[in-house]
């Protein structure tokens, strides 16, 4: 049985390993706060002086974080993103009519250690990321604590738009210089994060924000990660269940654990070609199902294509169709500028170690022919509303979260005809972006693979 004392002890190195971290601005105290809020540490363990006769739900409702201000002070405007991890809402400042701001909430309810390691690792990473092109966290929130527990709101500049959602309308018609700047941007923030050592892991459009101004902002870093070098020489043994499933890579598919920044350019790939075709380009509903999409689209996955491919655990488990690589044939028809299909053949590499990266693909001649990047201000001032993924209009037969087309727009197949290779048709668009989000709240537990410090740092 464990006694009071080495509960306490036990206790008081938990705490004292949080305090290193300074995941919260350097502030003993309030991460003392976020753990007792979770109900599961009686106050009088964390502070001795605390009367016992003082219930946990009083304590709670009665502390005052020192350094997170009330939530009380934006007043909510509209409800603009929902996903696995939190809600996101338009909000503004009371005092300032004229700052409008983002609240990302986090969700809570179904943790019992006080606060979601994704929001703390989301934290930490945009605390050391500060970049025009990266979305620039303010402060954290709260809300007033009742029944043990307190919510927590991410404070995030506000943008506009997000590019799901631009693309999702088809009165929004960019031009191939936009395109370019939008790529151009995407591509800069990616080069950015993957020089500080960070991996996003989930690059998907609808984490794509745009500003007003033309200004694109990468967001959600709630599965990005540090990477690092093993010293003793073994390979790193991250998670591979992170990405959309429509923008996986196929050595994650593959159950590659030991990977790094070209997960991220497999997914800037997809949303290149996604500039073009209106919608995400490979559709899979299983893991197996996009593995054969890749294999329709980039071409055989063999150790001749892709050496080292057979070490990989699930290479000899799954089967995957031989098919020609058809990247360039297929893309051409709507991608007019050879530039840009070269550029996309190059993103959707099979081989990770041949797969482009972020810097390379910056100075790559696509970004150097007329035309030229021009800023996005010019189209986007001509919208009268914002466009999100989350809002915009649901078709009949899509699922609850999913995208819709307005009924009667067909949109452009990569492949006229080509239905079994999973690219997008109008039947497909009808019924919305079902399985978009392409990972469930089971998945989450994978996360226990990696260790408390590598999962915030």
């Amino acid at each position: 049985m464990v006694t009071l004392g080495q509960r306490r002890t036990a206790l008081s190195l938990e705490i004292k390993k949080k305090l290193q971290l300074s995941c919260f601005f350097n502030r003993p105290l309030y991460l003392v706060g976020v753990r007792a809020m979770s109900g599961h540490v009686p106050p009088s363990s964390l502070f001795p002086g605390v009367q016992s006769s003082l219930s946990n739900a009083k304590y709670i409702e009665n502390y005052n974080f020192p350094f997170c201000e009330e939530v009380c002070k934006y007043e909510k405007l509209a409800k603009i993103g929902q996903g696995t991890f939190g809600e996101v809402f338009k909000a503004r400042e009371k005092r300032d009519k004229n700052k409008i701001v983002a609240l990302k909430k986090v969700l809570m309810e179904n943790e019992k250690e006080g606060f979601p390691i994704t929001a703390l690792r989301e934290i930490r990473i945009l605390q050391q990321l500060r970049h025009e092109n990266i979305v620039n966290l303010i402060e954290i929130c709260n809300s007033k604590a009742t029944q043990y527990k307190s919510t927590f709101y991410l404070v995030f500049d506000f943008c506009e738009h997000d590019l799901a959602g631009l693309l999702s309308n088809y009165y929004v018609d960019f031009h191939p210089g936009e395109v370019k700047m939008i790529m151009k941007q995407l591509l800069n923030g990616l080069c950015f994060i993957h020089g500080n050592k960070i991996i996003h892991r989930d690059m998907k459009a609808a984490n794509v924000l745009i500003t007003k101004q033309g200004v694109l902002k990468l967001a959600d870093f709630g599965l990005a990660r540090a990477i690092s070098i093993n010293k003793s020489g073994q390979p790193n043994r991250y998670t591979n269940r992170v990405v959309t499933l429509w923008y996986r890579p196929p050595e994650l598919l593959l159950g590659e654990r030991n990977y790094g920044p070209p997960v991220d350019l497999w997914g800037a790939g997809c949303i290149m070609a996604e500039m073009w075709t209106r919608a995400p380009i490979m559709q899979g509903e299983t893991e197996q199902g996009q593995l054969k999409l890749i294999a329709e689209l980039c071409g055989p996955i063999t150790p001749e294509s892709w050496p080292g491919v057979e070490n990989l655990d699930l290479y000899r488990i799954i089967d995957i169709p031989k098919k020609t690589r058809t990247v360039k044939e297929r893309l051409r028809r709507y991608v007019k500028d050879q530039y840009a299909v070269d550029l996309l053949d190059k993103l959707l590499c099979l081989n990770p170690a041949k797969r482009i990266d972020a810097h390379a693909a910056l100075d790559h001649d696509y970004f150097w022919t007329d035309p030229m990047p021009e800023s996005l201000e010019k189209t986007l001032s001509q919208l009268g509303q914002s466009m999100f993924e989350f809002l915009a209009p649901r078709h009949p037969g899509g699922s609850q979260g999913t995208v819709g087309r307005r009924a009667g727009t067909p949109i452009p197949p990569v492949g006229v005809g080509s239905t079994s290779a999973g690219l997008v048709t109008a039947a497909a668009a009808a019924s919305g972006r079902q399985g978009h989000h392409g990972y469930h709240q089971s998945d989450l537990s994978v996360f226990a693979e990696e260790s408390y410090m590598d999962r915030v740092f």
